[in-house]
């Protein structure tokens, strides 16, 4: 059951990420878990462990983390798509 619960806090925290900055995480449902796990792992390594934990996560380093994180994949797939 916690397996479940970090899918689910994942996805919403991706979400989140990809509503605050105004763009999609490409690959849906799955891009959002994805960007909230690595964006959970990035914003652990940039601020450290602090602020509330659900799911396992620290709640405002993840949501940091998947903001860059979101950023920096939306920025790569624009360049692409132009290029293409």
């Amino acid at each position: 059951m916690g397996f479940i619960w970090s899918l689910i806090i994942g996805g919403v925290i991706g979400w989140l990420a990809g509503l605050i900055l105004g763009r999609d995480v490409p690959g849906g449902i799955f891009g959002n878990i994805i960007a909230g796990f690595i964006g959970a792992w990035l914003g652990s390594i940039i601020l450290g462990g602090w602020g509330p934990v659900i799911g396992g996560f620290y709640v405002i380093p993840a949501l940091v983390g998947a903001i860059v994180l979101v950023f920096i994949v939306s920025l790569i797939f624009r360049s692409l798509k132009r290029s293409a």
